[in-house]
């Protein structure tokens, strides 16, 4: 028998990301002169895009067979979050390296190691993330979506 949790306590993990995520957000909008984004602070932001790209791919999976409508927005989510979270990785890219080099803008080269840490780990996650989408999707689901009307 299992006894159910109680909505406030229910997902506590979640929960606690969420707030770590409202807190960094209003810490950024602080009225102290605004600093652009490193490096390291997308490869976080990645990392945790990346997670809840997982946690949306599995929900999709679980919710699909006994409730097909509500499956599929979360299939929808679940392609939407991936264009963000490659843009995200393709802003890493861009910016400059913490040493005196530039960066080569926009390129990832999995044929190679990249510059090392975070770096690495960052195309190492994106490309682990983009097998998985580009099995479960078509080209033409992932290309950019657009909420203009077209006339």
């Amino acid at each position: 028998m299992t006894i159910p949790t109680p909505a406030d306590d229910a997902y506590p993990y979640l929960r606690a990301a969420s707030a770590g995520v409202r807190h960094h957000t209003r810490a950024l909008a602080r009225p102290t002169p605004a600093t652009p984004a490193d490096r390291l602070h997308l490869d976080v932001l990645h990392a945790h895009l990346t997670t809840l790209h997982q946690l949306l791919d599995q929900l999709a999976q679980t919710t699909r067979p006994p409730h097909p409508a509500a499956g599929r927005h979360l299939a929808t989510a679940h392609t939407r979050l991936w264009q963000a979270t490659s843009e995200v990785h393709s802003a890493f890219h861009l910016l400059p390296n913490n040493s005196t080099e530039e960066v080569e803008a926009g390129t990832c080269h999995p044929e190679r190691l990249p510059e090392g840490p975070p770096a690495l780990t960052i195309c190492q996650r994106h490309l682990t993330a983009g097998h998985i989408i580009r099995r479960k999707t078509t080209p033409t689901d992932l290309r950019p979506h657009t909420t203009a009307c077209v006339r």
